[in-house]
C-alpha cells in the first residue's frame, strides 16, 4: 500500500511540474507572438 501511494504521489508531482513548465513556455511564446504582431503593425503604419 505504501509503495502504491508513493508511486501515485510521484506521478502526480511529475504531472504538476510538467504542466507548470508547459504553461510557462506557452506564456513565453504568447508574449513573443505579441511582440511580432506589434512590430508588424508598426511597419504597416509606416508604409
Amino acid at each position: 500500500m505504501k509503495t502504491l501511494l508513493a508511486l501515485v504521489m510521484s506521478s502526480f508531482f511529475v504531472v504538476v511540474v510538467g504542466c507548470n513548465t508547459v504553461a510557462g513556455a506557452g506564456k513565453d511564446i504568447e508574449q513573443g507572438g505579441e511582440k511580432i504582431q506589434d512590430t508588424a503593425k508598426d511597419v504597416q503604419q509606416k508604409m
